[in-house]
């Protein structure tokens, strides 16, 4: 978590670092005449203020390093910063906000084939924080199964004794609603690789939809599938 004490900073290097334009570009809009601080209008690139008495074409500028993104991500798009993969979760934000310094990233991945609330932000601490497996914060997954259970998942996860294959400790114990023959919710937490899909897969059933509806105390609300909005910092103590 950022808690250090704020510090003036130059015009260009603000613009630049929250995306706003590239350097070259930040030095030719203030010179417009489109930035003001404390209401001013400052022509000059190197002059330093507070990020909180900028604003930018009449509006605040977005929130230094320490922003924190809740998105419902549709099915198809990539939690990656490699545009090989496919569409990148990240081509949904803002152009400005792609050209964040430092970068966004997402906190753990959902794949490509699963929905649901992800969380994104370009605080590193945060980001490590909320990615350790020393911090076994609870996630909720709607799943639908290809076939319908036997009966005995609910013991078998809550247990603490189920394996993966390739993994040598076994899962931690999970909390398993059942909503009918192929309809579950499963609570887990932990973020091993294709977590879920693969404890279906250990008790022979198969995924065939996923969907993350919360992580901690934070839910999609009223989000679309690919809508998303801002937290304030003040959310994270009862996440955490």
């Amino acid at each position: 978590m950022k808690n250090s004490k704020p510090s003036k900073q130059r015009l260009d290097q603000l613009l630049t670092s929250l995306g706003y334009a590239s350097r070259s570009e930040s030095k030719k809009l203030i010179s417009s005449g489109l930035v003001t601080v404390d209401g001013k209008c400052i022509t000059k690139p190197d002059f330093k203020a507070f990020h909180h008495d900028v604003a930018f074409g009449g509006e605040p500028l977005d929130v230094c390093e320490g922003i924190v993104i809740l998105m419902n991500k549709p099915l198809g798009v990539v939690c990656s910063h490699d545009d090989g993969e496919g569409k990148l979760v990240y081509s949904l934000l803002p152009l400005r906000w792609q050209k964040r310094d430092p970068k966004i990233s997402t906190i753990g991945r959902l794949d490509k084939e699963t929905s649901g609330l992800l969380l994104l932000t370009d605080d590193g601490q945060l980001l490590h924080r909320l990615t350790s497996p020393k911090y076994h914060i609870p996630k909720l997954y709607e799943v639908t199964l290809d076939r319908p259970l036997n009966g005995n998942e609910t013991d078998i996860f809550a247990a603490g004794t189920l394996m993966l294959n390739g993994e040598k400790s076994p899962c931690l114990p999970a909390k398993l609603i059942i909503i009918d023959d192929t309809h579950v919710t499963l609570e887990i937490t932990e973020g091993r690789y294709h977590q879920v899909r693969r404890m279906f897969a250990a008790v022979g059933n198969h995924v065939t939809a996923l969907h993350r509806s919360r992580i901690g105390d934070l839910t999609l609300g009223d989000l679309m599938s690919g809508e998303y909005r801002l937290l304030e910092r003040k959310n994270f103590p009862e996440l955490l």
